[in-house]
């Protein structure tokens, strides 16, 4: 596979971890939308997110009618789901549960080179404080015997923001508690006016 590069839109980004600090007490996870970079083949573009569930994170019901409205929205745009994204309910918690691996393994059947990201909570505290442009989550791959392993920050597999201002940016928004804004599909499927593509997040 070489070394896999995951380039995240600043957007994509802030939403997750939007959704993620909205339910801070829970376990919460979303997609990945993106593609192969048409450029560089080594490259995984990640142009959008689309933040899931907070509560019974592993109903396959409600996950199969989620992705496969998301799949058939995004396709419009050239892109598919390329990636997991995974809060756990504990704070101090980082280890990659069973479900994130099963759907993580699910998503790998469609797009090999899937990505699961982990929210790492320690890092998101630190963010206001720090110069740390990396993105406050951990990037998961699966390794030739289809184990999900850590990528160090040491290794070739790079996650990075698209845009370099994106956790400063990302501050500002948890500090102005901009995350009370963010729908996911749990909100959508309790009540359907609420958009769970967030057209107006960023405005």
């Amino acid at each position: 596979m070489g070394e896999l590069k995951y380039e995240l839109s600043q957007n994509a980004y802030i939403k997750l971890v939007l959704q993620a600090r909205k339910h801070k007490t829970a376990a919460v996870n979303g997609v990945l939308l993106g593609r192969v970079s048409p450029q560089n083949d080594a490259v995984v573009e990640i142009a959008d997110s689309v933040p899931l569930f907070h509560s019974h994170l592993g109903l396959l019901p409600n996950l199969e009618i989620s992705l496969i409205m998301i799949e058939e929205h995004y396709s419009a745009q050239g892109l598919g789901i390329v990636g997991y994204f995974h809060a756990n309910e504990r704070f101090d918690d980082l280890e990659l549960d069973s479900i994130a691996k099963n759907i993580g393994n699910h998503i790998c059947r469609y797009f090999p080179q899937c990505a699961v990201l982990l929210l790492d909570n320690k890092k998101l505290e630190a963010l206001p404080k720090g110069k740390d442009r990396s993105p406050v989550m951990q990037l998961y791959i699966r390794d030739a015997s289809k184990n999900w392993k850590l990528v160090g920050s040491d290794g070739g597999c790079q996650l990075l923001t698209k845009e370099p201002a994106a956790n400063a940016v990302l501050s500002d928004y948890i500090s102005s508690e901009k995350w009370q804004d963010v729908v996911d599909f749990d909100d959508h499927l309790d009540d359907i006016s609420k958009d769970w593509l967030n057209p107006d997040l960023f405005k």
